[in-house]
């Protein structure tokens, strides 16, 4: 861990690393350390299937995230936020950009697949402790109001994802199924869902404060869709910023800079509040050149849909699903580079 203040290193430019042997030890071919977060997922959903998720319903916790991430309010802010970007852009994009275009994969990719997967986790997990610690939920009080209460639990929650962020950059491991999500170049309100499934395990966190205040405080369907939708506005392709209250709430200017590709990802790691930022000395607030700012990994580290004549979508997807466990790469003899050459990034459709 590296200390707060810290920056994580661009990688510099050298010759490109040696792929490893077919034929070599395991530990060559595969990134060993990843699969400690698989054995985690299976851990937390072996335990709350054991304990018979206390009596809760999968099946209605699917559809209660469903509702939250695809329900009608949800559609309804998504095709807002996509007018936005025709209308204010950050940079212009064509419609049917590659990044576009495989965003949208990802998005049905999420609905289909990965929404049950982490309603599920987030239902064991929620289980698994409060049977484990059953001290942490705090009794019914009637001297708390129930929306200070929700308001609290909000505002917590915010600051459990800033920590998990946080860890996903400073964390080599996390970081490897973090990666996918800044591999965007093509930034749009898609991008939310561009993420591994794994890293939902990292977030588990954010539950604990819902599950302390359970009995004082309830997230309803609205409030996680209000939420929910901030997090997708920020990473909108629009060059719009929320002025003096940019100090308080994220905007998409203030986002950007945490996606730029020529400086450090490791700052403006906040969800809907810039205060944590603000609080750990790691905020960037936007100026006329990062509002539209290129985003994306440099060197590209991982298959991204820019690289190759064509986008080969469902071959790089794949890639970027598996690309957690690929393995590390071995520096060329006499230097110390682990990381392929950065190149410029062709804008291609």
């Amino acid at each position: 861990m590296l200390p707060l203040g810290a920056r994580l290193a661009v990688p510099r430019a050298g010759p490109a690393p040696r792929s490893p042997s077919r034929s070599g030890p395991l530990a060559t071919r595969l990134y060993l350390p990843a699969f400690s977060i698989v054995a985690a997922a299976v851990v937390v959903l072996g335990l709350g299937w054991w304990i018979g998720f206390g009596g809760a319903s999968p099946a209605l916790a699917v559809s209660d995230l469903r509702l939250v991430i695809a329900g009608p309010l949800s559609l309804a802010f998504l095709a807002v936020f996509l007018v936005a970007e025709r209308v204010r852009p950050a940079q212009r994009r064509p419609l049917i950009a590659r990044g576009h275009r495989q965003d949208l994969l990802f998005t049905l990719f999420n609905v289909a697949v990965v929404l049950p997967f982490t309603a599920v986790l987030g239902l064991a997990f929620s289980t698994v402790v409060i049977r484990a610690c059953p001290w942490l939920v705090l009794p019914a009080s009637s001297t708390v109001p129930r929306w200070l209460a929700t308001a609290l639990v909000v505002v917590a929650m915010d600051a459990c994802n800033w920590l998990a962020h946080f860890a996903n950059h400073r964390n080599n491991v996390l970081y490897r199924f973090h990666e996918l999500h800044h591999s965007q170049e093509d930034m749009n309100v898609l991008t939310v869902f561009r993420t591994h499934p794994l890293i939902h395990v990292s977030y588990l966190v954010a539950l604990i404060p819902a599950i302390i205040l359970l009995a004082n405080g309830t997230l309803t369907t609205t409030i996680l869709v209000l939420y929910a939708a901030t997090v997708a506005f920020a990473h909108s392709n629009t060059n719009l910023g929320f002025g003096p209250l940019e100090r308080i709430f994220v905007s998409p200017n203030f986002h950007r800079i945490h996606h730029k590709l020529d400086g450090p990802q490791d700052v403006n790691l906040g969800f809907t509040l810039t205060i944590w930022d603000q609080l750990a000395g790691l905020a960037v607030f936007p100026t006329p050149h990062t509002i539209r700012t290129d985003t994306g990994l440099p060197g590209r580290p991982l298959a991204v849909e820019q690289a190759g004549e064509r986008p080969h979508h469902l071959r790089v997807f794949a890639a970027q699903m598996a690309g957690p466990f690929r393995p590390v790469p071995t520096a060329a003899p006499g230097t110390d580079d682990l990381m392929p050459s950065p190149h410029p990034i062709r804008r291609t459709l």
